[in-house]
């Protein structure tokens, strides 16, 4: 069984052809709308659960509450005590999920393809920060929000959930990904665009 076809962005309208992007004053917003995403939902104090899954992607599944942990090119994102979001490399959802659901046929878990659920905004630059800031509430100082932290919030009224990928060390400055309900990322984009300028 091949992979589905690849996500079709929900701004095309923005940007009929080749990237979608937005460039501020040292920031830039980017959609990734292919990136593969699978939920999954198990019992996270059983063993036989995590050991399954290791098995069957080479990850260990974060047990903190909003971290994330990665082996590329896989990264796991805590949702809650018994549910992550696995982000894969476009096209690879499909092998990812069955991978999940062969490994865990003794298991009480839930796996689910829902990479066309939400398209992912990556802020990037010295300014994300202060963006994000103007319509989140989280305190998203790197003393609160480092590297590898997670959230689901509200930004700019539109429920999201946030992973920080890379941090201030890196050239271009700290790098989020946003994951927004494909039904909310044109409002996003908007509010993104009007907060950049």
């Amino acid at each position: 069984m091949g992979d589905r076809p690849v996500s079709r962005s929900p701004l095309m309208h923005v940007a009929p052809e080749g990237q979608r992007s937005i460039d501020g004053d040292n920031v830039r917003i980017v959609e990734r709308p292919d990136i593969g995403k699978v939920l999954l939902r198990g019992e996270s104090k059983e063993p036989a659960f995590l050991a399954a899954v290791r098995a069957a992607l080479e990850l260990d599944l974060p047990l903190a509450p909003n971290t994330s942990s990665e082996t590329p090119p896989v990264s796991a994102l805590w949702l809650a005590p018994d549910e992550w979001m696995l982000v894969c490399a476009p096209g690879s959802e499909t092998a990812v999920a069955t991978s999940l659901k062969e490994a865990l046929v003794h298991q009480h878990a839930s796996v689910v393809d829902v990479s066309d659920a939400r398209t992912v905004l990556q802020i990037i630059g010295t300014a994300a920060r202060d963006t994000l800031a103007k319509g989140c509430a989280l305190d998203l100082h790197p003393r609160a929000f480092a590297f590898g932290d997670v959230a689901q919030t509200m930004l700019a009224k539109a429920a999201v959930i946030l992973h920080q990928t890379s941090d201030e060390n890196d050239e271009e400055g700290p790098v989020f990904d946003i994951y927004v309900p494909r039904s909310f990322s044109d409002y996003l984009w908007r509010w993104l665009t009007d907060s950049t300028n």
